[in-house]
């Protein structure tokens, strides 16, 4: 197959780390973007060499040329545009969170199903180098069968200097950074079927919660804490790096800052490094984020071109999503909520 050819709506903040890793991936090539600002729409169209440039999706849908649309706007349009992309037969990608609401994404997949169009949730925190060494680790038996988990994000970084809106939501940490953890937590240990949350506003400045730490009861009979921080001052501030801790009927698994990977079972301690590759266009701390971005995008291009669902395909986002709305609900009524029942 010829290199597919994809279009990028959503000119902002992240996409940019979108455009350089479509650059990278063999065997894609965005050939058209859209925008409703048109100084951002001219930033990328001239960074990227991108001539098709549209202020109106649905004129970019009508004329074509494409073979799959990457979504990379605010949540408030995502249902519309993957709807958009479904009634066109388009394949697409969409960016987190998935939707408004569960019932929202619930029918993208819907329609994209109809329509018998891929639909992958641009779920990038799992495509870590470090979270990927953790996964094989498992997959290997390196400690027999995990029991317990923690998955940990705390830091001080100043997010919204560059993303000012997340400061204005009713919801925040949760929904946007909470979320790749939660995946990161279904991913290492498996689906949940009930979970417990608490959230705390730290920083008066904002309107949203900052502060969650969540307990996950996954299906396997494992138990998981997820807990995540936007208001954690430490003296080494491990931003943007998710930390791990895995114990096993076989031994224990660590992932600590820095990227050091510590196995530790009947065989005795090995200590690795799980850095992620450095590429020409990212810049520490980034990186790390910005090498899973390319990792997911090469995922959804091997996909279409071969077959076969997307790791985080529209359904399988659903479990995690559910997570997202469980974790909300658990925090205002104080209540262990049933996640298993949501999706039904």
């Amino acid at each position: 197959m010829a290199d597919v050819k994809g279009a990028l709506i959503g000119c902002g903040f992240f996409a940019i780390n979108q455009m350089h890793a479509w650059k990278d991936v063999d065997g894609a090539a965005i050939v058209a973007i859209c925008d409703r600002d048109p100084e951002r729409l001219k930033i990328v169209g001239d960074q990227f060499g991108i001539n098709r440039r549209y202020t109106d999706a649905a004129a970019m849908f009508a004329d074509g040329g494409f073979d799959f649309v990457d979504i990379a706007t605010t949540v408030q349009s995502h249902r519309a545009l993957v709807e958009m992309a479904a009634s066109h037969t388009i394949p697409a990608i969409c960016q987190k969170p998935f939707a408004k609401t569960l019932a929202d994404a619930k029918a993208m997949v819907e329609a994209c199903r109809k329509a018998g169009i891929p639909l992958m949730v641009h779920e990038n925190f799992r495509w870590q180098t470090p979270i990927q060494a953790v996964r094989r680790l498992l997959d290997n038996k390196a400690i027999g069968i995990p029991f317990w988990g923690r998955f940990s994000f705390r830091s001080a970084y100043d997010v919204f200097s560059g993303q000012p809106y997340l400061a204005e939501g009713e919801r925040f940490i949760i929904e946007d950074l909470g979320i790749h953890t939660l995946d990161i937590a279904r991913f290492i240990l498996g689906d949940v079927k009930a979970l417990t949350a608490r959230t705390k506003r730290v920083n008066p400045k904002i309107t949203g919660e900052d502060v969650a730490t969540i307990l996950l009861d996954h299906e396997s009979g494992a138990t998981s804490i997820v807990d995540v921080s936007y208001a954690t001052k430490l003296g080494t501030d491990p931003f943007p790096e998710t930390l791990i801790e895995l114990d096993g009927t076989d031994g224990t698994i660590r992932l600590s800052a820095g990227y050091r990977l510590e196995v530790t079972n009947a065989a005795g301690t090995v200590v690795s490094d799980a850095s992620p590759q450095l590429l020409s266009w990212a810049s520490r701390p980034w990186h790390n984020i910005q090498e899973s971005v390319y990792a997911i995008q090469k995922h959804w291009v091997d996909k279409l071109k071969n077959g076969g669902e997307p790791a985080t395909s529209g359904a399988d986002n659903l479990k995690t999503f559910a997570l997202v709305e469980a974790a909300y609900d658990s925090a205002a009524s104080g209540k262990t909520i049933d996640v298993e029942a949501m999706l039904r």
